[in-house]
């Protein structure tokens, strides 16, 4: 087994895809559309992301008892992801996901967490290698409890957190005092900083927010229009290049995947970005999660 610079913590799920002309409306039916079901959740999503970007990555998630859960264990191993730390419930289903997407790639999604949500803070106790990441890399699918538990025990070694923090949800300021780096898209950045985020203008003021609760390097992803980057480093918009977009599900955790890679190889923050965009816009071509993201050979193309 490779030894792990980059740990991910967080959900898995199975998603069960359909896609329509137009998302429905309160109590409306669609018929027809075509329908899929890949492996997702974000954590895994992101998992995968830095295995198939080339980043050694350790998964740390819980699964059910199920065939979804069995799936996903060798869907992993298939993607060399050291699994070692990915958890079986003995009472909860696997994390499962429903989600619509329209002819324009935007999606509405729901989640049923079922084992996600039984990840406790003594499964964090227990990883033993956790101090020897680089980076940390999480998200918000799992109980909020654990995920202050990880950052408090990275920043206790002093070691490197990147949260993605979706779904949306209001944070403590002390989860967020001294953490390495913070990637909320608009909603999520408005969600934590009080300021409607639609510009670049917006998302400039919602970053020093952020900065002032003591993040240390802020982006805020942003779509077609790329992502707003705030540290010592840097302070604007880094812009992501055109593309005809068709399904956005797993755009977000791609960024991360790759960001996360960028940063372990020692681009600074910016080249991180431009990194992290280009494989981010390659994954809104394709439809799913897991099954939109791209091979690293595929960023030099």
């Amino acid at each position: 087994m490779r030894s792990s610079k980059i740990i991910v913590i967080g959900s898995s799920n199975t998603d069960m895809v359909i896609k329509t002309e137009t998302l429905p409306l309160p109590g409306e039916t669609k018929l027809g559309g075509d329908f899929f079901m890949n492996a997702g959740g974000k954590g895994a999503n992101q998992a995968v992301a830095v295995a198939r970007i080339g980043g050694n990555v350790t998964f740390v998630t819980k699964l059910g008892k199920d065939i979804f859960g069995r799936f996903a264990i060798d869907s992993f191993k298939k993607e060399n992801i050291n699994t070692r730390y990915v958890l079986i419930d003995e009472e909860a289903p696997s994390g499962v996901a429903l989600i619509m997407v329209d002819k324009e790639g935007e999606n509405c999604i729901a989640v049923a967490s079922g084992a996600n949500a039984k990840l406790s803070p003594s499964d964090i106790n227990a990883i033993k290698n956790l101090t020897e990441a680089e980076i940390i890399l999480i998200q918000l699918e799992i109980p909020i409890e654990t995920i202050t538990a990880i950052v408090n025990k990275a920043k206790s070694n002093n070691q490197k957190v990147i949260l993605n923090p979706a779904p949306a949800q209001k944070l403590d300021d002390e989860l967020l005092n001294g953490l390495f780096l913070i990637t909320p898209n608009e909603t999520e950045a408005s969600l934590l900083t009080g300021i409607a985020v639609k510009d670049e203008v917006t998302a400039s003021h919602a970053a020093s927010v952020l900065l002032g609760l003591g993040v240390q390097n802020v982006i805020i992803t942003m779509g077609a229009s790329g992502a707003y980057v705030l540290s010592g480093e840097i302070s604007r918009m880094v812009p992501v290049k055109s593309v005809k977009a068709i399904d956005t599900t797993a755009a977000g955790d791609v960024f991360n995947g790759a960001l996360a890679v960028a940063l372990c190889e020692g681009k600074n923050i910016e080249d991180a970005v431009v990194f992290a965009n280009k494989a981010a816009a390659i994954s809104v071509t394709r439809i799913g999660a897991q099954s939109s993201i791209p091979y690293r050979k595929e960023l030099f193309c």
